[in-house]
């Protein structure tokens, strides 16, 4: 049976307060590597927090376009990797013939994207290049609404609140309802939990959902919400200009700075009721 992994670790650390110098426990967010691997083929790594790695893995298929349907993932389970001791930090998966890709144009993707970066251009071609549609046009949702919505995410963050290294991602229906949420030290890896969820839930396109990430609100995840059909996006900090220019393109509400009274519209205002 692969181990299941701790999402918080306990060390012993030194803390200086005012001149005086103590011991004490803390908490911090695990990290360890997930492998993705399509039949025998590594598909790629992440450093990620254990926990909902089979969510984590199908989110990571449907929003790098490997998969368009649930259908496709035939199975999706933990593996141990040769017997050895790294079980629970693989997820083997196994998919439709339609869906098997060219491992070695992928690989090269994944290298490039990951590794040495992309410019901007060739970033939003990329995301150009697979027609994706922009999100329900019909949504609306409630200022006063956006406004409740850090609150309820920071309640909910239970590992945020033990080590404070976590970020989150969560979603929400058009009344305010959480729907799921994530924590992950990455907050790509959290929206690609959440959206893995609702890949395994049945509930893609998510096109009547609020997406709220902690931190800020990037390029790739944008690229994340666009692909899961999510209307809107908010984020309690800044957005890239990368980020900006996709969402306008594809004509995606995004909301930035999203603290206390105040938040910031980025694009697609029309979705916001008047008051």
């Amino acid at each position: 049976m692969p181990r299941k992994a701790s999402k918080v670790e306990l060390t012993q650390v030194s803390e200086w307060d005012d001149g005086k110098l103590r011991r004490k426990d803390d908490y911090l967010a695990a990290e360890e590597p997930l492998e993705i691997r399509i039949g025998e083929h590594p598909l790629s790594v992440t450093m990620r927090t254990p926990g909902h790695d089979l969510e984590l893995a199908a989110g990571f298929l449907f929003t790098e376009g490997l998969v368009q349907r649930r259908e496709q993932v035939r199975k999706l389970e933990s593996a141990i990797r040769n017997g050895g001791p790294s079980g629970g930090n693989v997820v083997q998966v196994e998919l439709t013939p339609d869906a098997e890709p060219d491992f070695d144009k992928i690989r090269r993707h994944f290298f490039a994207s990951s590794s040495c970066g992309i410019c901007g251009k060739a970033s939003i071609d990329s995301v150009r290049s697979r027609l994706l549609e922009p999100p329900n046009p019909e949504f609306r949702v409630a200022p006063e609404l956006i406004l409740r919505l850090p609150d309820v995410l920071r309640s909910s963050q239970a590992v945020f609140e033990r080590t404070g290294g976590l970020h989150a991602a969560a979603l929400f229906n058009a009344s305010g309802a959480l729907q799921v949420l994530r924590e992950d030290i990455g907050r790509h890896n959290a929206v690609d939990k959440s959206i893995g969820w609702a890949l395994r839930e049945g509930r893609l396109p998510l096109a009547d959902s609020v997406l709220l990430v902690s931190g800020r609100g990037g390029f790739e995840i944008i690229q994340k919400a666009i692909v899961a059909g999510v209307p809107v996006v908010a984020s309690v900090s800044a957005p890239s200009s990368l980020a900006v220019q996709l969402a306008r393109e594809l004509r995606l509400t995004l909301i930035g700075f999203l603290r206390g009274r105040r938040f910031v519209i980025y694009s697609g205002e029309d979705r916001l009721k008047n008051p």
